[in-house]
């Protein structure tokens, strides 16, 4: 994993224009948020969606950049004051904090717009079939927008001080965060030639690890280490927002996140030991501390 966390990041210097490009302040935001850290997460799933199918993985470095692009400017936009007003992220000062308000936003739009082309340019370049190219485009636009994770932000933001029930709070879950792992995987199996039964099987694996990541998120901003998770502990009772915790209990919300580890595994059952990397990253979301 530490090889495609490698791979990415040298992928991203070189997709993304450098903080000597004019104009300069808006490239030095965009790079300052991608190079701040992370897991790398969506990346990684583009890369062993890939795997999984059997594909080239060089192939889809491409489309894994676009994945973390899209994903970093969410955060940019969530950590707004008109969103969630935080002033750090992976330990280190917001966007907004550093270049201000209307620079942040710009940076959010700048690495949104990127994403698209590069997906456009590379994949074709990559001599992916014009088909399957744009039927990313499509995957791309679908995750991330009414449908997906806007969708989701919306009836967060919606639900905010306000008493929500389960199904309300899992729909936030599977468009904000969900919908964009879920197409991260779709993605790679897709560019990697992957049957329509390799790529739903992905997909099934996609929504039940983005609910555990939901999950074990949830009670990080409860039990978490600040310095390890790089944020304020306990930002979401801060702004009032329900979480697995809060309606379901902290004892409860660790056996969902359980259940729905197991599951994500068992998705995997028609895939042999390429995708084993994938029955690793759901485990790991029962340990993890950031």
């Amino acid at each position: 994993m530490k090889l495609m966390i490698q791979q990415v990041d040298e992928a991203l210097g070189r997709y993304l224009p450098s903080e000597e490009t004019y104009p300069t302040v808006i490239h030095k935001a965009m790079r300052y948020s991608i190079f701040a850290g992370g897991k790398r997460l969506r990346p990684i799933l583009v890369l062993a969606g890939c795997r999984a199918v059997g594909g080239d993985e060089e192939k889809v470095l491409s489309a894994a950049c676009a994945l973390e692009m899209i994903h970093t400017y969410s955060l940019i936009h969530d950590d707004l004051p008109a969103m969630d007003d935080d002033d750090l992220r992976r330990g280190m000062p917001t966007n907004h904090k550093v270049f201000g308000e209307a620079t942040a936003v710009l940076a959010g739009d700048a690495l949104l717009t990127r994403a698209f082309g590069l997906v456009a340019e590379e994949a074709l370049r990559e001599g992916h079939e014009p088909a399957r190219v744009l039927q990313v485009i499509a995957e791309l636009a679908e995750a991330s927008g009414t449908m997906g994770m806007i969708g989701g932000q919306v009836v967060d933001m919606e639900s905010e001080n306000r008493q929500i029930d389960l199904s309300t709070m899992e729909y936030i879950h599977r468009h904000k965060t969900g919908a964009l792992i879920r197409s991260s995987l779709r993605i790679g199996a897709i560019l990697g030639g992957g049957t329509d039964e390799e790529i739903r099987a992905l997909s099934e694996y996609g929504d039940y690890l983005g609910l555990a990541f939901q999950i074990t998120d949830d009670l990080l901003d409860i039990q978490g280490d600040q310095e390890k998770i790089g944020k304020p502990v306990g930002s979401d009772e801060k702004n009032n927002k329900a979480t697995y915790p809060s309606l379901l209990g902290i004892e409860k919300a660790q056996e969902e996140a359980r259940r729905v580890v197991q599951a994500a595994q068992e998705s995997l059952q028609m895939f042999g030991e390429m995708a084993d990397i994938l029955r690793e990253l759901a485990k790991y979301l029962l340990v993890r501390e950031n």
